[in-house]
């Protein structure tokens, strides 16, 4: 209510031409980090509430200015990642973080008019020669939770697609990433007045401030322990959700498949950031045969990549803090403790630089195969016959990602129709996530809602059915008194000469009141 308050204020500034700047905020005695928030919650929905249907001129301009910033500032980005992880390759940053980013927000832009035209409905033959279309409006404010494992990627995709949808935009960045929070703030400030896009990030004590705002939609990725509680929050304002979580992703490799090639896909989804990606493939189900091979290809493939000894690699990303990198640990000691055998792909390096670790010798009691990795684990399980492999997948929740490895189209097949996730590669890991004229999103535990692309724009928009009466359509033989002549032929047309007699209607003494 405080902020809803807030808002008639701050119309009537953006009224005369004022605008609630990022570095508007006094430096000697910045707000109160909540008090801050209600500020620029109340700003964003005055300003919305004064321009609720920007044109998309005005929304690709600020797409390309997104995408300029972006540009200038991804050495800034880079090394501001580098140093809230400890360390984290700038090239790695580049791909994943900024290209990603600018791949979305060229498609974004090479397809919004598109998507912003009034889309054509039939009308019920009965309402024929009337109008019926659909009409996308924008939401309103819209409030962005951001992970710390792609600090960029995740701000600016959802950034990307509100923007195209003509929302205003509160980002809430991750405690742990200072450094790159900083350096967005900075950026965005530049171009975009806080009116329209406000970051606010490490300085927020309680995060459940920023969730119980009544944003008109959040976009949130993390876990799904986290999930549930924006969700829950959210529900308080009857907030509009959308959760990218994460879960236990399987690479299922199939029988004649290469094991070699594989394995070589499977250690760089566990290598590439250092496995911490909610797509990463959580464990490998394996030909029971073929896992000796596979545990040894696996190593190899790490080798070739990333060396024998991390120290010397400035390819490999570091764990982001001590207590990811003491969560992990405990998951591989409650693993050998309980008989498993681990095989380390490499030495260490400085900074929390963990090899892969390939974990054979599973048991379910193991945390290991209880939890969301988040890391550069990979347990690898054996099967017998394919549906098996099958009923382990489907005897867990359903992930946010599954892999399949086959060159045999029947067999994919099989297993596409047979299991359920978000999203799926086949003969390699991750790539339908940065594919951005597709969507991107989860199904039951691994989330709901999905953005990327033309589904993102849809998610952040208001379908808004508009259905227009010609001037001349006789709707008064619809109304009462019931039973002339149209009503009735139009009963007889689409219902029949009756129900079933054999069916009894209510008596009057058992009807209830509904």
């Amino acid at each position: 209510m405080a902020a809803r308050k807030l808002a008639a204020q701050y119309r009537s500034k953006i009224e005369k031409g004022q605008h609630l700047m990022n570095d508007d905020r006094p430096a000697p005695a910045p707000l109160e980090a909540a008090a801050r928030l209600q500020n620029v919650f109340a700003a964003q929905s005055a300003a919305y509430a004064q321009n609720p249907y920007p044109s998309a001129q005005a929304r690709k301009a600020s797409l390309r200015q997104l995408k300029r910033q972006l540009l200038r500032y991804q050495d800034a980005l880079a090394q501001a990642i580098c140093t809230d992880f400890g360390f984290r390759s700038h090239a790695e940053s580049k791909m994943l973080d900024v290209l990603s980013s600018t791949l979305e927000i060229n498609h974004a832009l090479s397809h919004l008019s598109r998507w912003m035209r009034p889309r054509r409905r039939r009308p019920e033959l009965l309402f024929a020669t009337n109008s019926l279309r659909v009409t996308y409006q924008p939401k309103g404010v819209v409030g962005v939770i951001v992970p710390w494992n792609f600090p960029v990627y995740l701000a600016l995709g959802p950034l990307t697609a509100a923007l195209a949808a003509g929302n205003r935009v509160m980002i809430k960045m991750a405690e742990v990433t200072p450094a790159t929070n900083a350096v967005l703030r900075r950026m965005l400030a530049e171009v975009f007045a806080e009116d329209q896009v406000a970051v606010v990030g490490e300085e927020l004590v309680n995060p459940n401030d920023f969730t119980a705002l009544p944003f008109d939609h959040i976009v949130f990725t993390g876990s799904p322990a986290v999930g549930r509680v924006v969700m829950r929050t959210a529900a308080d304002n009857l907030t509009p959700v959308t959760l990218e979580l994460g879960g236990k992703s399987p690479a299922l490799v199939a029988r004649g498949y290469p094991v070699a090639e594989a394995a070589r896909s499977i250690a760089h989804g566990k290598g590439t950031n250092a496995g911490q990606i909610c797509v990463a493939p959580d464990y490998a189900l394996v030909p029971r045969e073929s896992v000796a091979d596979f545990v040894a290809q696996a190593k190899a493939s790490f080798i070739e990549m990333f060396g024998t000894d991390l120290a010397a690699s400035p390819d490999y990303t570091a764990i982001v803090n001590d207590r990811q990198a003491a969560r992990i640990d405990a998951l591989l000691q409650d693993a050998r403790a309980k008989g498993a055998q681990i095989e380390a792909c490499a030495q260490p390096g400085p900074g929390r630089r963990m090899p892969l670790q390939i974990v054979t010798g599973l048991t379910p009691d193991m945390r290991l195969m209880q939890e969301e990795i988040f890391g550069p684990v990979l347990p690898v399980l054996p099967y017998d016959q394919l549906e098996d492999a099958v009923r382990h997948i489907n005897a867990g929740p359903r992930p946010l990602a599954l892999y399949c490895f086959s060159h045999d189209a029947a067999l994919r097949d099989q297993v596409l129709k047979a299991t359920h996730s978000g999203g799926v590669t086949l003969n390699d890991w991750g790539w339908q996530t940065i594919n951005h004229d597709a969507p991107f999103g989860g199904v039951g535990n691994s989330g709901m809602g999905s953005y990327h692309g033309e589904e993102g724009f849809r998610e952040l928009s208001h379908a808004r059915t508009v259905f227009k009466r010609h001037r001349f359509f006789p709707i008064k033989l619809f109304h009462p008194p019931y039973g002339n002549w149209a009503q009735r032929l139009t009963l007889r047309f689409y219902l029949g000469r009756g129900g079933d007699p054999a069916v009894t209607p209510e008596t009057p003494a058992s009807r209830r009141v509904l």
